[in-house]
């Protein structure tokens, strides 16, 4: 077992540090020679420990059980944060080494928090390399190798599970690998379209590449301290609002509109629900703030920005939502909560966990009026299972359980409570910035290394939705006292 979970994670590692390539070359081509290195030596260990494991494996890696695959993918996750903090590290850019885990950690898990106060002066690869992060860790790592190495075999549905936002996970077609496949190769469509959107925009080839891969992975680091806003170009704030939107769709749905199901999107209960919820949060928010502001298209833009950048956890910023009415920030906190569609990119609790719960509460309401009556709980038009209302509340209890022990650390650590409570909400779905002074001109680099250390594990678990990170210390603690 021990081999099999090494000779998979070289694998994964080979495939993390093929992407080092990119930022390397753009060091190269920048005259940036001393990043050169930084990205060469972890990239060359990547490769040479990957073939190691090639050459000298024997037949096909097995998974034991789900428990097994649970611990797996939390391991490799924790393991390609380690190996992308080290380019950070080596660049001298970060003040401490926890610092550059930091950053790594809020790339992979696409939170897009940062330590960093002026991102500006980064060298160009570096900046790269931190949004490269963000679309990697948008669709999932395990999932790209899944789909590139075919060796996984029976085990691959299982990490794919083990790794795979929301409840709903399934395969496309009868093979998970080319399931993964068909996900990935929509993934790059759509990157290489906003790209070029953005390319034709005026934005500069890195300032584009690095803005759709944040925005496809819904993270939010950003090569411009102002982030999206420091371009000031209407057209750019819209093809980025579009795409956020469009990375909190589940990729499924794609596949199935690729295939001609247009049917089965259309009737899809969770994105009408979130799309419902876009509307009401854009609308009542114009609304509010149109009373203190002239009303116009450039209020609508920024408001529908940051709705579709908040509940799409991306975190991107053109407007400080901290200078909104009251009213406005109860709505943007609202938005926390709920995070995109299952089997997106974005972060949170996700919408189909509140549609299963609002669909529960007019079934216990109709209970109340009709004590005799049956009634099922239908998703998609079909009825779902009994246990599935228990698992989505099990898991919202633990989501805000870890919420709530993340804002008594941020308080002992100094944080005020609105500030600790948001922050904590922030690392546990994902969004990156907060309010207070972790809010959008905020960074993260002054708050505590430990305070640091349980944000890094609080992404971690959002990314993985918890219970993977839970039965990764089961195993560990099963092997200790074995």
């Amino acid at each position: 077992m021990t081999y099999t979970v090494l000779r998979i994670l070289m694998y994964v590692l080979g495939i993390v540090g093929t992407a080092l390539l990119l930022p390397l070359s753009v060091a190269y081509l920048k005259g940036e020679s001393a990043m050169i290195p930084v990205f060469l030596l972890p990239m060359a260990f990547a490769w040479l420990s990957s073939l190691l494991f090639f050459v000298k494996a024997r037949g096909k890696p097995k998974i034991v059980g789900i428990q097994d695959a649970f611990g797996i993918v939390g391991g490799l996750w924790i393991a390609i944060c380690i190996f992308g903090s080290l380019p950070l590290y080596f660049s001298g850019c970060f003040a401490s080494y926890t610092d550059a885990l930091f950053e790594s950690v809020s790339g992979f898990t696409t939170t897009g928090a940062t330590v960093l106060s002026d991102v500006e002066s980064l060298p160009s690869s570096i900046n790269v390399w931190r949004c490269t992060t963000h679309w990697l860790g948008g669709l999932g790592v395990v999932a790209l190798a899944v789909a590139m190495i075919p060796l996984l075999g029976a085990g691959g549905f299982r990490l794919i599970k083990a790794e795979t936002t929301g409840p709903d996970k399934g395969k496309f077609t009868a093979s998970i690998a080319s399931t993964a496949k068909i996900l990935w190769f929509v993934y790059f469509g759509l990157t290489a379209l906003q790209t070029l959107l953005l390319w034709c925009c005026g934005l500069g080839i890195i300032d584009s590449l690095t803005h759709a891969f944040s925005t496809l992975g819904t993270g939010g680091f950003s090569t411009r301290n102002a982030s999206v806003g420091a371009f000031g170009i209407p057209a750019v704030e819209w093809i980025c609002t579009v795409f956020m939107l469009l990375s909190s769709v589940s990729f499924l749905l794609y596949c199935r509109l690729l295939t001609g199901r247009t049917w089965d999107v259309l009737k899809n209960s969770e994105l009408k629900m979130f799309f419902g919820v876009v509307a009401v949060a854009v609308l009542s928010i114009f609304t509010f703030e149109a009373a203190n502001t002239a009303p116009g298209m450039n209020l609508f833009r920024d408001v529908s920005f940051q709705v579709a950048s908040v509940i799409s956890t991306t975190g991107f910023m053109t407007y400080d939502y901290t200078r909104m009415l009251p009213a406005s920030q109860i709505i943007i906190i609202a938005l926390f909560f709920t995070g995109g569609c299952s089997g997106s990119t974005s972060g949170g609790i996700k919408i189909v966990r509140w549609t299963v719960l609002s669909k529960q509460l007019a079934n216990e309401i109709r209970k109340l009026i009709h004590p005799y009556g049956v009634f099922s709980l239908r998703l998609n038009g079909i009825a779902t299972r009994d246990t599935v209302v228990t698992s989505v509340a099990a898991f919202i209890f633990a989501f805000l359980l870890l919420v709530l022990l993340s804002t008594v650390f941020g308080a002992l650590a100094g944080l005020d409570v609105g500030t600790a409570f948001t922050a904590g909400l922030s690392m546990m779905g994902n969004v990156g910035p907060a309010f207070g002074s972790l809010g959008p001109s905020g960074n993260y680099g002054d708050i505590p290394a430990l305070l640091k250390l349980w944000y890094m594990f609080a992404m971690l678990a959002g990314r993985l939705e918890i219970y993977t990170l839970l039965i990764l210390l089961g195993c560990f603690t099963r092997s200790r006292d074995k």
